[in-house]
């Protein structure tokens, strides 16, 4: 954590100097307790009783952001097969997702921005994704795998694909991996580990450190863990949704990231990872609609700072109760920013379907929009699968969406896969109708929006609903159940 992230502060907005004298009232009504800075995430004092170290805050996640380094570093290798069988690739993939003694470069933050680390191990070392990974069965795929093997699985298809795609079958593997990752590691532990079964009055408790000889109680690292997967910058209520994505984009040289002003980008502190970038991704895009980001981020703060208020002590049952509200927030928001996702790339897959029908009536190459396709249905089918990784229990709405969207995109020679061997062949049904497919992304928009309370709508295409019904007619098996 960077010592100096309170003392150099860039110019208030109205809504940072309301946010900071909130931040006074809240200093003034517990004087024994000195924060930095009201609206961001740092600089928590130590409560722990029994701590005698030199650390000057309890406030850590380091191990939380090693695995999005590990994350995004692995989306950057999926991509980099060249279409042959590589050993080398895979085990390469295999080191960023099971761990690896060696250490690990950072692959994924290499652009002219000056960061302040360039491998995993300067933040937190020995970490790994997949002894994070919800460990439940997967019922959107085939073979009800658990989430590691179908990561595994992707990654072994990821090292002999060209550049992550596969073309027969209709898949973008770094896509599948990613979108997927932020469901079953990311999503997961937070909302269905630490905010819930580590909140519970007798685990973890604050009145003991989270482990021997800490520097934080087990409430308050319990709640840091969870706000650490979560991914935004510690000083995200600072930041709208286009700042976010600039950031996140590695379009920005510091202008929003480096808060501190050290002239440096600190990869634990200052940057946007993929929960918080698709939040933030929804609210640029959704004109106001939303605003997934400041939501999470301050219910993220409010809790920290009810946590710390508590001075090392047991958490009475109204304190929990309260601070079980600010988890709840948090749970339903990131949910709805996967849902809101898996919408918005279905209309996008629909978008998709369509513009290869009008190229291929016109007689032009499809090639750049089957590639959009094939990407397009990557991401939709990701965040689907991450909708299962939660604490909600969303067994029906997942096999409604598996029955429209299916195990592979249907492919415009109407071929779909339809399952997977033992020894990870797919294989295919034929005579599929690619329009009839649209149809199924509208449906699959509305069986969303019927689930949740989706607010942006972004790519909404649910319009063509009854023209497109009407064109193809009452066509047997229009779903793939």
């Amino acid at each position: 954590m960077n010592k100096n992230i309170s003392t150099l502060k860039p110019s208030m907005s109205i809504k940072t100097m309301i946010l900071s004298s909130l931040s006074c009232a809240y200093l003034l009504s517990h004087p024994t307790i000195a924060y930095s800075d009201g609206h961001v995430y740092a600089n928590f004092p130590i409560t722990e009783k029994s701590y005698s170290g030199d650390k000057k805050t309890s406030v850590s996640y380091t191990g939380q952001i090693a695995r999005h380094l590990l994350h995004d570093s692995l989306k950057i290798l999926a991509g980099q097969g060249n279409g042959k069988a590589n050993a080398g690739l895979k085990n390469q993939m295999l080191a960023y997702y099971k761990g690896s003694d060696k250490g690990h470069e950072v692959l994924s933050h290499t652009s002219k921005a000056n960061y302040k680390q360039s491998r995993v191990e300067q933040i937190s070392k020995g970490k790994n994704l997949s002894g994070k990974t919800y460990k439940g069965s997967i019922t959107g795929m085939p073979n009800n795998m658990s989430a590691d093997e179908l990561i595994t699985f992707w990654i072994d298809k990821a090292s002999s694909a060209n550049k992550g795609y596969d073309m027969t079958y209709g898949y973008n593997y770094p896509q599948l991996i990613s979108k997927f990752i932020l469901g079953a590691v990311f999503y997961n532990q937070a909302v269905d580990n630490y905010l819930d079964e580590k909140m519970t009055a007798n685990n973890k408790p604050n009145d003991k450190p989270y482990k021997d000889g800490a520097a934080y109680t087990g409430k308050e690292h319990s709640w840091d863990e969870a706000f650490g997967y979560f991914g935004t910058p510690a000083h995200a209520l600072e930041l709208d949704g286009s700042q976010l994505y600039t950031i996140a984009k590695q379009k920005d040289k510091g202008e929003f990231s480096d808060y501190n002003k050290d002239g440096m980008i600190d990869l634990y502190t200052e940057m946007v990872y993929i929960p918080s970038y698709y939040a933030g991704g929804t609210d640029k895009s959704s004109k106001g609609k939303t605003s997934y980001n400041s939501t999470i981020t301050q219910a993220f703060l409010d809790g920290r700072k009810l946590i710390t208020a508590a001075n090392g002590k047991k958490l009475t049952d109204s304190q929990r109760k309260k601070l079980m509200g600010y988890a709840d927030v948090i749970t339903k928001n990131w949910e709805l920013t996967i849902a809101e996702s898996a919408y918005k790339y279905a209309g996008s897959v629909y978008k998709d379907i369509m513009a290869i029908q009008k190229a291929k009536a016109a007689n032009e190459d499809i090639s750049k929009l089957l590639k959009n396709y094939i990407k397009h249905w990557g991401e939709l089918k990701g965040f689907v699968l991450s909708l299962e990784t939660g604490k909600t229990n969303n067994s029906a709405l997942a096999r409604k969406l598996t029955s429209l969207i299916g195990y592979g995109p249907v492919m415009p020679d109407g071929s779909q896969v339809d399952t997977i061997t033992s020894n990870g062949q797919y294989i295919t049904i034929d005579g599929k109708n690619i329009e009839n497919y649209a149809l199924h992304m509208l449906k699959a928009q509305k069986a969303l929006a019927n689930a949740y309370n989706i607010k942006a709508k972004l790519n909404d295409a649910t319009a063509d609903l009854a023209s497109l019904t009407d064109k193809l007619g009452e066509i047997e098996g229009s779903e793939t159940d």
